[in-house]
């Protein structure tokens, strides 16, 4: 299926839907209001490219060719935060900064056997702060490595705001502008956890 914003969109809708109305009694982390920018980054992933993410990545592994089918039973089974397709070469983490250091590695080892492929790891605000994303970073920066590291900001982790916590105006990506990462900014109508209408933690 091509993927244009308005279908990404209605996807998500029926998942809050489903959530909402108890079909769904598991975790969910829905996306809203990046998909133009995920849009515009897939347009450079090649099918032979790998995909890490965090919890939020129904919209990644459905833009990476994932069938629909198949992401919509991994989250009414009750792997929302943890989708992982091994054949399609996306892997998500429900662990922060989980899945960084695996993207690091792959990488690493694309440039050690001289292969053509690229890895693309998703991060949020928050994550981009911690250690093991700053380090990550200036490794593949200092090595040159095939990584894209790209930054989701939506400017709160689960309901504390990123900013506040590390008392700074800017996120270290903003202000460094490294060569190995993308950053984009966006405000979701979504809660961390859940559609807004059940408890979730």
């Amino acid at each position: 299926m091509n993927w244009d914003k308005f279908s990404l969109i209605q996807f998500e809708n029926q998942i809050a839907s489903l959530f909402n109305s108890g079909k769904i009694p598991y975790p969910v982390h829905l996306s809203d209001g990046n998909e133009d920018q995920l849009l515009e980054i897939f347009t450079e992933v090649e099918e032979k490219d790998w995909i890490f993410c965090s919890w939020r990545s129904h919209y990644h592994c459905l833009l990476k060719g994932v069938p629909q089918i198949e992401v919509e039973n991994a989250i009414l089974s009750g792997k929302s935060i943890s989708l992982c397709f091994p054949e399609h070469r996306i892997f998500s983490s429900a662990m922060v900064g989980g899945q960084i250091p695996i993207a690091l590695g792959v990488a690493l080892d694309i440039k050690r056997k001289a292969e053509e492929h690229h890895v693309w790891c998703f991060m949020g605000d928050m994550t981009s702060e911690t250690g093991i994303a700053q380090s990550s970073i200036r490794f593949a920066e200092n090595f040159d490595l095939p990584i894209t590291f790209i930054v989701e900001d939506n400017g709160v982790s689960v309901m504390t705001d990123t900013r506040l916590v590390w008392g700074l105006e800017e996120l270290t990506v903003q202000r460094q502008k490294y060569n190995k990462a993308i950053y984009y900014r966006y405000k979701s109508r979504y809660p961390h956890a859940g559609a807004g209408k059940r408890v979730q933690f």
